[in-house]
């Protein structure tokens, strides 16, 4: 079966893009920004971001374009003879089925408020018990639950079923072009607010008051965990992008548009979220209620709430929706290396298996409640914790061992891959650092997301 290709270099990084952009950047980063402090939070995830996501997510992509696999058969087919680092293309992959089994939940809460927005749900003069109440219903009933992640995944797959180009790339391309307009309009609308300004300083200036609250290394630490996090690499959604390339640009190169496409769209999150919540007096740091409960409660006390709300709220859709069709692409090229499945196959299996096994996440907030999993998580949070803690962070360090040891693939092929065409190149200097020192920098990253 000839191996499936992007029609173009934009599709290829939009479509790469969309899978790192989603719920972490649009949702976690501004209110991890406001908790530590803002400005200075921001230089140092910056940092993080160039040193040490972008070096994995080249290790992800060499592996992807080296082989023109998924990442099962790229290992199997890279890895020394007699080796067994093929088995964490199959991890791998139950990271991608894990992840997809909450976030359609979450992404479906998305579509959810932008119609309820459409529909009237939320008036002007609305209380915060009013709106959080508003949530509270969305959560209570497992019916609109299951209804809105079922028409993400119904949505998802048929997209899927058209193939790369004329599925993933043609719907990718619209969807990330409207919303990088939305994110803009939203921005302006949030900085013009009556004391906005006051939130885009707090966003931008550095400063030392979340070290003071805080301490550096707490700081230092949840800028290293958003960095390395933001770009989703570990379990090869980023590897099946590098598949469908052609080596006529170096990957290095590639990799920091990806990164700076995913920071421009959590930067720009933040010219919405913290303006808006500087003009009314609150601070973006509330975690889940941020989202559905403060957020919905701001807009209806602006002009146009109504509007603005909705327009919020569809922008978030097209971030979530771009992860879930990234990250269900992956799985649908995993069953047609694995098995040889055609695309058809793989996408209605798949559709149907993914929308079975997302039920008891959406039915963790009400009929089952009161089911905890692992250290007294619900459904949802186990799942988060299983691909967050573990197979993300440990997954980016199988990826980096297999690109820079002589036990893997190895760094002189590894080095070869990712420097083949045009572009910026990665130096050769950087050996010593990517052996040694990148490697301990993901193992605090693991220890950490065990202990906490």
């Amino acid at each position: 079966m000839e191996r499936e290709s992007f029609n173009s270099r934009i599709g290829f990084l939009l479509v790469s893009a969309g899978c790192a952009i989603g719920i972490g950047n649009v949702w976690r980063f501004p209110y991890i920004c406001g908790e530590y402090g803002g400005g200075l939070f921001v230089l140092i995830y910056l940092l993080f971001l160039l040193i040490m996501g972008v070096p994995v997510l080249t290790m992800e992509l060499s592996v992807g374009r080296a082989s023109k696999k998924s990442a099962y058969k790229a290992f199997k087919m890279l890895e020394p003879a007699g080796s067994k680092w093929h088995i964490h293309g199959m991890t791998s992959i139950i990271g991608n089925y894990l992840l997809m089994m909450f976030y359609t939940v979450v992404s479906g809460w998305m579509l959810d408020y932008f119609f309820k927005f459409v529909r009237g749900d939320f008036q002007p003069g609305m209380t915060t018990e009013q709106t959080g109440a508003v949530f509270g219903s969305v959560l209570a009933d497992p019916v609109e639950m299951v209804f809105w992640m079922l028409l993400e995944v119904i949505v998802c797959f048929i997209i899927l079923r058209a193939g790369v180009q004329g599925g993933l790339e043609k719907i990718t391309k619209i969807m990330m072009a409207a919303l990088l307009v939305l994110i803009t309009a939203l921005g302006i609308n949030s900085i013009f607010l009556p004391g906005g300004m006051e939130g885009l300083r707090f966003l931008l200036v550095p400063s030392l008051d979340g070290v003071h609250q805080h301490g550096w290394w707490t700081v230092i630490s949840a800028a290293m965990n958003q960095a390395f996090f933001t770009l989703s690499v570990g379990m090869g959604s980023m590897e099946i992008f590098g598949s469908y390339i052609d080596k006529t640009h170096s990957l290095p190169g590639e990799s920091v548009r990806i990164a700076a496409l995913d920071t421009v769209v959590a930067l720009m999150a933040g010219f919405i979220i913290f303006p808006a919540c500087f003009a009314y007096g609150l601070k973006p740091d509330a975690g889940p209620s941020l989202l559905f409960i403060t957020l919905p409660n701001v807009f209806m006390d602006m002009t146009a709430g109504v509007l603005w709300g909705a327009l919020f709220f569809l922008f978030m859709t097209f971030a979530s929706f771009s992860t879930v069709l990234a990250v269900c692409e992956n799985i649908i090229s995993f069953c047609m290396d694995t098995f040889n499945w055609s695309r058809n196959k793989a996408a209605l299996i798949n559709g149907a298996l993914i929308g079975i096994l997302s039920i008891p996440c959406a039915l963790g907030f009400n009929v089952w409640e009161k089911l905890t999993i692992i250290g007294n998580r619900g459904v949802l949070d186990t799942e988060d914790f299983l691909v967050s803690n573990l197979i993300l962070p440990i997954g980016s360090l199988i990826f980096l061992l297999f690109c820079v040891t002589r036990y893997g693939w190895g760094f002189d092929k590894y080095f070869e891959e990712v420097n083949a065409g045009d572009g910026m190149k990665l130096p050769k200097w950087t050996k010593p650092y990517l052996q040694y020192i990148l490697p301990i920098m993901l193992l605090v990253i693991i220890v950490q997301g065990l202990i906490q």
